[in-house]
């Protein structure tokens, strides 16, 4: 049976004498660093020299350093840049400054599962992941609430790795929602196989289908867009809300039959073939190899693809469309 810890289950005295380095104030890196320095904690950060999010960070009243700096200094280093760019980022300004005793911390399992970085054996690695944005890890921390959180440990150098990982959870809230332990393999394999085959690869793919068959068949691409992209949100809170019972027992019964019966006949045993095979080339470790000669070849590929769904008549329309959403605007102010 999982098992699931809680704010009782942590000590940030554990963390009490570690001054913690946060690598890139990006999106998590601020909230984790702002809830970090609220629970009590030393916190220092380093970002790129002058960039956009070491004056954030400056405004922010930390202490910002370059990335060598705050390596050498801080006994937990929290790399929070992105994934492509941690590799190259820790043989240079990180990995000449490790030595025992310190710890390298994680928010995803990348890196380290996929062996682009390698730490020493005499250091401790963890992970503390956030099940959400940064923005609502920090929205959620100061309104008493939490974020709930993943664990994982890789090497336990000092014996105490899993002390640390738990305090670091509870010192960005995560414990008083609940914190849950995996594997950074776990982590890694299921996170990339939900954003490539639901979250981010099957849910754009099916939109667009969806789309393209309706415009296809005559109709004007605005309900096409209304039908197969607008209301999706709609349908997505009531899941998120409540699984796919209150999902069902909000829309109409002609929609649940609908769903119950055409379903199946899109998300067939063939398409979860194809997720099968999805999730080999994860854990093989092709698809990790392949993102990182990706970024090696200055994104061709990537950069094509991207260009070539920007131009697509569904974001057209919905730039269009989306003026007439007032709610919108107000929502991401």
């Amino acid at each position: 049976m999982i098992k699931i810890y809680y704010d009782e289950d942590a000590n940030l005295e554990d963390l009490k004498e570690k001054t913690i380095g946060i690598i890139g104030y990006g999106n998590q890196g601020n909230a984790q660093a702002q809830n970090l320095r609220d629970s009590g904690m030393k916190v220092i950060v380093a970002d790129i020299k002058e960039s956009l999010n070491w004056r954030k960070a400056k405004e922010s009243n930390f202490i910002v350093k370059e990335v060598k700096e705050v390596a050498k200094e801080a006994d937990i280093i929290q790399i929070l840049v992105p994934d492509e760019s941690q590799g190259e980022l820790y043989k240079k300004d990180i990995s000449p400054y490790l030595k025992k005793g310190k710890t390298l911390g994680f928010s995803h399992g990348f890196n380290i599962h996929f062996n682009q970085i390698v730490p020493p054996p005499d250091v401790d690695v963890f992970m503390v992941a956030p099940k959400g944005p940064g923005s609502l890890l920090r929205k959620m921390y100061v309104d008493k609430k939490g974020v709930p959180c993943l664990i994982a440990i890789q090497q336990n150098a000092s014996g105490l790795a899993k002390n640390m990982a738990l305090a670091y959870a509870k010192g960005i809230g995560g414990t008083r929602a609940g914190v849950i332990e995996t594997s950074f393999k776990e982590e890694t394999e299921t996170d990339l196989f939900g954003e490539q085959v639901v979250l981010c690869g099957g849910v754009t793919a099916l939109i667009k289908a969806g789309f393209e068959v309706l415009v296809e068949a005559g109709y004007q691409p605005e309900m096409a867009y209304f039908e197969c992209l607008n209301e999706l949100k709609l349908i997505v809170d009531l899941i998120y809300e409540g699984g796919f019972s209150k999902m069902r027992s909000d829309i109409s019964n002609t929609a649940e039959y609908g769903d119950l019966t055409r379903g199946p006949r899109i998300i067939t045993e063939k398409t979860k073939e194809e997720m099968r095979k999805i999730l080999k080339e994860i854990q093989s470790g092709e698809f990790a190899r392949e993102w990182v000669l990706e970024n090696k070849s200055n994104r061709v590929v990537f950069n094509a693809l991207a260009k070539k769904d920007k131009e697509h008549l569904i974001e057209k329309v919905g730039q269009n469309l989306r003026k007439m959403m007032s709610w919108i605007k107000e929502e991401q102010n």
